[in-house]
Formats: C-alpha cells, structure tokens, sequence
C-alpha cells in the first residue's frame, strides 16, 4: 500500500508547477518516467520518505489554494496531524482472524477498535479547530473529504486481504 500511494504522490508531484515540483534540485517535470523512478530508486529510505511528503504537502497545498503567507503554518499543523493519526493508528493491530478469538478477546478487541476509532476522531477534532485559525473552515472540511476520497481510491487497489469477509464479486 505505501507504494502505491507513494507513487500516487509521485505522478501527481509530477504535475505540479515546476516551482514546487522541484525537489533536491531535480526538475520532477522534466524528467522521463525512466530517469524519476532511477532518482527515486537512489535515494535512501529517509530521502524517500521527505519527498514523499514534499510532494504530499505541495499537492494538499495546491488543492486547497492554500495562501502563500499561511502555506508553512498550515503545512506545519498539517504534518502533527498526519503524525498523530500515525501514532494513535499504531495503538490498533489488524492484522488478526477475528474467527479464531474466544468471545472475551473478540470483546476486547471490539472495544480497543472503539477506543481507537474515539481517539482518530477526538484528533481531527481538535486539528479542525487549529487548521481553522489559519484556514477558513471550507478547505479543512475539503482537506478531510479528500482525505476519505484518497482512503477510497486506495482501497480500491489495495489487494483484498484472506480476512476480508465479503466474497469477491464474480463477473457475468
């Protein structure tokens, strides 16, 4: 999944303006799908991971039109919420089978999952009141829809998973 949306960043990064889309001195726009990913494939894991987050932040930047004098604040708050929702996410493993849990762990389970879900949501609360004292409240509601839209798009190409419980669909 994460190479999948890295590289969803990567072809948008790509559109971007050649002001913004040039990151450590390369010009992402001029160069052929060939040349980006040989650059891409060069760089260390760490290297990796600022572009990516470059380019994320350019591209919710860009979206959202955000103003010139408030982009670093925005970008600043944007990147603690992204990394609290990380943070409060890596409090919930689930990677388990749920049919092989007795009734108390499923429970346990079941409330950990709500405790956590309580706490995404108590996060973006809160990061929706500080982005609306840069922001007007109009783009954070857009920030948080295209959230769900990427979240969507990203499942849609997440390969399914053997605990999905839904049988795949079959085509006539």
């Amino acid at each position: 999944m994460k190479k999948i949306l890295f590289t969803l960043f990567i072809i948008y990064g790509f559109g971007l303006n050649a002001q913004n889309a040039q990151t450590t001195d390369y010009d992402w726009k001029k160069m052929d799908p060939k040349q980006r990913k040989e650059v891409i494939n060069n760089l260390s894991p760490e290297e990796r991971k600022e572009l990516l987050k470059k380019f994320r932040n350019n591209m919710v930047v860009e979206n959202l039109e955000i103003d010139a004098s408030d982009k670093t604040e925005f970008t600043q708050l944007y990147n603690e919420y992204l990394d609290n929702q990380k943070q409060i996410k890596s409090q919930f493993n689930p990677d388990f089978n749920p049919e092989t849990l007795s009734d108390d762990e499923a429970k346990a389970k079941l409330q950990q999952s709500f405790e956590v879900g309580q706490k995404l949501l108590d996060n973006r609360k809160k990061y929706a009141d500080k982005m609306q004292q840069v922001i007007p409240c109009q783009k954070v509601l857009k920030l948080f829809q295209s959230e769900g839209m990427m979240r969507d798009k990203m499942n849609e190409r997440k390969p399914h998973s053997g605990r999905s419980m839904a049988k795949p669909k079959q085509n006539p």
